[in-house]
């Protein structure tokens, strides 16, 4: 690398002026920021007290690969514990299109307006072949965004079940201790996989569109089996009349289904994020859901059922990740792979081998 491509952005080369109205002594601060390094317990101090900047650098930590950030993610989600589980988790999810991040930037300005600190966990879609991902949601969430009682934080899927970020159930603890008392959590939307994202939160809420063109959407089974809602979205101009046909439909539909655990009987709303209509009516919703599974102890039995979840997922990952981080599977692995391609063993085969050198070790 060559002495001048090594510089920051902040410098520029001799031959070009610096601007005027920069100021030498701004661009120092910049730097000095940026290079800037918290303690542990500095960053704990400043994300309980509601530092958006040190929940943003928590929440890197914890989504980090890196052996040492992970030690420091693990030790700030425990020191943030007692500060947590004070929130509403909602799931939102539906069909790429259906308007989630508007749907979202709508809802959350509405309970920031109703005196609620709101924070979003948006995943993005990752590529399965270039692994990358176009944070786009804060871009479509530019009034949210702006709120001094929100934060969004778009987060990529990578190779996540269920369209969520690996380490999003984390960043939920991290939100909580900063004193966030909604959390959405929006989901890439790509179908029955939607059972992670049920798994973390209280409530499920499914966005629909009418006139899909699929008439048997409202008796399938899956994702809509799981929702405790469902909003029927872009309910206005000429899509109005076939979103109240869709809205009886789904309505015949959700009473088929047994009755949940909940005791909860799940429910069809109509809503315009673009004409800001029926957001109140979807609080409303989830509040009268809120208060009938507090007073009858399913809101807490279903949390600590997701808490024993979490411990058999994380137990899976650790595992997982030993056994392909051993330097003995990585050589043997490799030697499999070629032994697969020239048609010398079969991928069964192959994986009892590695299982059986894994046991050895």
């Amino acid at each position: 690398m060559t002495k001048s491509s090594s510089k920051s952005a902040l410098n520029q080369s001799e031959s070009t002026p610096a601007f005027p109205h920069v100021n030498a002594g701004s661009i120092q601060k910049i730097k000095a920021s940026r290079k800037k390094q918290f303690s542990g317990e500095e960053l704990k101090d400043l994300l309980i007290s509601g530092n958006k900047t040190a929940l943003g650098r928590g929440i890197t930590l914890v989504e980090s690969n890196l052996p040492t950030h992970q030690q420091k993610a693990e030790k700030l989600i425990e020191s943030c514990l007692p500060y947590a589980h004070k929130s509403i988790r909602i799931g939102i999810t539906g069909v790429p299109g259906v308007g989630k991040s508007t749907f979202i930037e709508a809802f959350g300005s509405f309970l920031v307006k109703s005196g609620k600190k709101v924070a979003v966990l948006a995943v993005d879609p990752s590529s399965s072949v270039s692994h990358g991902s176009i944070m786009g949601d804060k871009t479509r969430m530019e009034n949210l965004v702006t709120e001094e009682n929100a934060f969004i934080r778009p987060s990529p899927s990578g190779d996540s079940l269920g369209g969520v970020a690996r380490k999003t159930r984390e960043s939920i603890i991290l939100c909580e201790a900063a004193g966030f008392d909604v959390i959405l959590i929006e989901t890439v939307g790509v179908g029955q996989s939607e059972t992670t994202v049920h798994s973390m939160t209280d409530f499920f809420l499914l966005l629909k569109l009418a006139g899909a063109g699929d008439e048997l959407q409202g008796i399938k089974r899956g994702i809509i089996e799981m929702a405790d809602a469902i909003v029927i979205n872009k309910a206005d101009g000429e899509n109005l009349k076939a979103a109240r046909e869709a809205r009886l439909e789904f309505n015949r539909a959700l009473h088929l289904y047994p009755p949940k655990e909940s005791t909860w009987q799940p429910k069809v709303s109509l809503c315009s994020a673009i004409e800001n209509t029926g957001i109140t009516d979807v609080w409303e919703m989830i509040s009268e859901y809120l208060k009938l599974t507090k007073k009858n102890e399913f809101f807490e039995k279903n949390r600590q059922k997701q808490n024993k979840f979490w411990l058999l997922q994380t137990i899976n990952e650790h595992l997982k990740q030993r056994f392909y981080q051993d330097p003995h599977i990585k050589k043997t692995l490799k030697e499999q792979l070629t032994a697969i391609e020239n048609n010398e063993t079969t991928p069964f085969a192959a994986a009892k081998l590695l299982l059986n050198l894994h046991n050895e070790l």
